[in-house]
């Protein structure tokens, strides 16, 4: 398989010995997700977002590719969808998103909830990383786009305490020195804030934004 550079696969490297492991459940990050998609009004499409470059459509197509390409991973089911490197250009929004990514959903829940898919390496974004790696990309880029999506259409959003820890452990690998790509610069968070307000400041967004 093609090798390329990445601190997501530098830093778990030393993880892939030992017997396989199922790492954490998407399931709740996902039911979120879906639940705002289903009330997303048409009208705000192209409203702002926490991410500078992407207006909600993008983050919506955003998530219609990644639920893909992230199913495909866990399969280890390489090709196009998991050499497409989403920073390429910015996600254009298909047609039939609303009953697309309901379903797309479920199926990256279900691939993810077998312990293959957290063993060996896989590829995600044209990038070679391990399992454990892919996994954790998953659950936290649907955990905090779903707080992009929630917070630009205004809708409420929480994340249970398991999911919150298990993407501030991811977060905190990645310093300045070795942002993730999906990164933006840190910001600073009060000490004692909740963990997920962690998380947002860890990966370069500000917990108080608002449209």
């Amino acid at each position: 398989m093609r090798t390329t550079p990445n601190p997501l696969s530098r830093r778990a490297e030393s993880r892939q010995t030992g017997p396989m492991t199922l790492g954490p459940d998407l399931q709740l990050s996902a039911d979120r997700v879906a639940d705002l998609v289903a009330a997303i009004d048409e009208s705000v499409l192209d409203d702002p977002t926490p991410c500078p470059d992407y207006r909600v459509r993008e983050i919506l197509g955003h998530m219609d590719g990644l639920t893909q390409a992230f199913r495909a991973a866990a399969d280890k089911e390489l090709g196009a969808l998991t050499d497409a490197n989403p920073n390429a250009a910015l996600p254009t929004l298909a047609d039939g998103w609303r009953d697309r990514l309901p379903g797309q959903l479920d199926a990256l829940v279900g691939a993810w909830r077998s312990a293959d898919a957290w063993d060996g390496m896989t590829r995600a974004g044209g990038v070679d990383l391990p399992g454990q790696v892919a996994g954790m990309v998953a659950l936290n880029e649907l955990t905090l786009h779903g707080w992009d999506l929630a917070v630009a259409t205004r809708q409420p959003y929480s994340v249970d305490e398991k999911t919150a820890r298990a993407c501030l452990s991811f977060v905190e690998q990645f310093g300045d020195e070795n942002r993730a790509p999906m990164f933006g610069p840190a910001l600073p968070v009060a000490v004692g804030a909740p963990v997920f307000d962690r998380v947002l400041a860890l990966s370069g967004r500000d917990p108080d934004w608002t449209p």
